[in-house]
């Protein structure tokens, strides 16, 4: 445990947070940037006489609990958190889940591609963010709740369109069998994780299919460079497919393009007209 590394890093993560980050009044008698110590401490549930210890680098060794409390408290990203693990000598178990926090940058990113659909999702396919073509393509997933934005329970138990499944994509059971070799290798990574061994139970009780790609315990893919949605108002359209992996996040941004000049390109202008003026598509 490295008592003054540890206590310069709390220290610093503190200072940049403000209180309005956290909920609380700003204020009028601040000395210091940030939050208090004793406001950390009210935020991790430790005492304030502790958390003073650990910033003047006197306290004992933290325990995996109170290191926990503590990331949460000071808002630290998972690089963060494993970086606090170390300090303290206590090596980062398992991640808790996969994210769900999206960068800035990358939510803009999708905003700025007006002639791609694009979309982000989790570790567990569970659709995060999209922009307006995606929405239009695919269907409107502010309209869905949380559960139903999963692309794999969609896979396996959703409904089908005009007799096939997926949006009537083309690569449908490609797509299931490859994001099934990404459940398993999520499920690696989250052991504990609820909503990803909820999930797997789930789709194992309830498809056949499911059940016997995952006892293949495959966790590599081929990827899937082009595909056809079967859309209810403009027909076929083909794109190209791009994945663009978020490491540090553990998401994947799809991108679906037409070729120029296509009559795919065409379709997906028309989408585009769609999306914006909120023209409903069934799923």
């Amino acid at each position: 445990m490295d008592r003054r590394e540890l206590a310069g890093f709390l220290r610093s993560r503190r200072e940049r947070i403000t209180p309005a980050d956290v909920g609380l009044p700003a204020g009028q008698r601040r000395r210091t940037p940030g939050l208090r110590r004793e406001e950390v401490a009210q935020l991790a549930f430790i005492s304030t006489e502790y958390y003073a210890r650990l910033e003047q680098a006197r306290a004992p060794h933290p325990s995996r609990e109170v290191l926990a409390q503590l990331a949460r408290a000071l808002r630290l990203s998972d690089a963060e958190r494993d970086h606090l693990h170390h300090l303290a000598g206590a090596p980062p178990g398992p991640p808790p889940g996969p994210s769900r926090e999206i960068r800035q940058s990358i939510v803009d990113l999708l905003r700025r591609l007006p002639e791609a659909a694009a979309l982000v999702v989790s570790a567990t396919y569970e659709v995060i963010a999209w922009n307006d073509l995606a929405a239009a393509l695919m269907e409107d997933f502010s309209d869905l709740s949380r559960r139903d934005r999963n692309l794999i329970r969609r896979a396996f138990l959703g409904p089908y369109r005009n007799g096939r499944r997926l949006y009537g994509v083309s690569d449908a059971d490609a797509f299931a069998r490859t994001a099934t070799q990404h459940l398993r290798a999520a499920a690696a990574r989250y052991p504990n994780a609820p909503e990803v061994t909820g999930l797997v139970a789930e789709l194992l009780d309830g498809s056949a299919e499911f059940a016997r790609l995952w006892a293949a315990h495959d966790v590599t893919d081929r990827p899937t460079l082009c595909k056809t949605f079967a859309h209810p108002l403009v027909g076929p359209v083909s794109v190209n497919c791009d994945v663009l992996d978020i490491a540090d996040r553990d998401q994947r941004v799809f991108l679906y393009t037409a070729a120029p000049g296509s009559p795919s390109e065409e379709a997906l202008r028309l989408l585009s007209v769609v999306g914006t003026q909120r023209m409903g598509v069934a799923g």
